[in-house]
């Protein structure tokens, strides 16, 4: 199945989802005054999933995150698990969002990163990772009582400047990917109270991207040693994450992601410089990977929150099975 078709299975498939969970509420659902109000639910977000609203203009919000991947094995195109050497990518990124118009932010999300590998040396120093600015517009806006949800599209575009490739005798320094990687997503959320009353927020978000040819000489993060002269032609990728955040108080937050990530085969292809005349070509192989990411959240006020959680990648084709354990503060303003 093409990419295409997969990105607009999952975004019927979650609009329909939505739109069941929404109907039902209206239809089932009667105004009591042990209702929850929408003013007493604070929230920081969930751990991965972005959010469809957009920030009044004028205003910022700024969220750091703090994580560790720990890889823990290693799964073959056949499904095979593998025993993979320990590895920690420590990481941290930042989401800097501004409310440009109503209905428009726009935001940087930079990136940096620290390898501990087991085998091998690991990262010289903390190195910088690709950089992402994005748009964001908001189509619809959720009210009480209606069945529509905040809709938005955002546009982002993801600059290689973390290294990738001559890397020596460090592939652990290699931070980015060398490619100038499209994104256009959608982005969906909506609120929904449970018969004790309390309020459960759903996202639902759907993330295709596409990247460039990636030139390389030498060691790099696809794989290709000393001499090598060549390119290579990342695969599309879809990202799709469903998320729910429970209101337990009106400072506590129980929060869920759920994730499925496609990654398309990159095939790799040049020469060695010790044998210009014999041709190097290798693939990587499509991959995929479905995750949980269960996340606590605290809020100390309305515009001022903590999150953590952990995102969990048991299994995989062609894909690491990683823990990732994050920390992260929220700030609106």
């Amino acid at each position: 199945m093409s990419l295409g078709k997969i990105a607009l299975l999952t975004i019927y498939a979650g609009l329909a989802m939505m739109a069941t969970v929404v109907n039902a509420q209206t239809a089932s659902q009667t105004v009591s005054a042990g209702r929850q109000s929408l003013d007493d639910a604070w929230w920081t977000g969930p751990m991965l999933a972005p959010s469809a609203a957009t920030l009044p203009r004028g205003h910022f919000l700024i969220e750091p995150y703090l994580y560790d991947v720990i890889v823990q094995g290693q799964y073959d195109s056949n499904g095979t698990r593998h025993r993979a050497p320990h590895a920690n990518g420590f990481g941290s990124l930042t989401y800097m969002n501004y409310g440009l118009a109503n209905r428009v932010t726009v935001g940087l999300i930079p990136t940096v990163g620290y390898n501990v590998v087991g085998k091998g040396p690991s990262s010289g120093g903390v190195g910088l990772g690709d950089f992402t600015v994005q748009v964001q517009y908001r189509i619809t806006q959720f009210q009480e009582g209606h069945s529509v949800p905040t809709t938005s599209i955002a546009l982002q575009e993801t600059l290689p400047t973390g290294r990738y490739d001559r890397l020596g005798n460090r592939p652990s320094d290699g931070f980015g990917s060398g490619a100038y990687t499209t994104t256009l997503a959608f982005f969906s959320q909506t609120y929904f109270w449970l018969p004790n009353g309390r309020i459960l927020r759903m996202r639902f978000n759907v993330l295709p991207a596409i990247s460039n040819n990636v030139r390389l000489r030498d060691v790099s993060v696809y794989g290709t040693g000393t001499g090598f002269r060549g390119q290579a032609m990342p695969g599309s990728s879809v990202f799709v994450d469903t998320s729910w955040e429970y209101s337990l108080t009106r400072r506590w937050v129980l929060a869920l992601d759920a994730t499925y990530r496609y990654q398309g085969n990159t095939p790799v292809n040049g020469y060695n410089i010790s044998s210009p005349m014999q041709a190097v070509h290798f693939d990587s192989g499509s991959s995929d990977a479905f995750g949980l990411a269960p996340a606590i959240e605290y809020s100390w006020k309305r515009n001022l929150g903590v999150l953590l959680g952990a995102r969990i990648i048991p299994a995989g084709r062609n894909a690491n099975a990683t823990i990732s354990p994050a920390i992260a503060i929220n700030f609106v303003h």
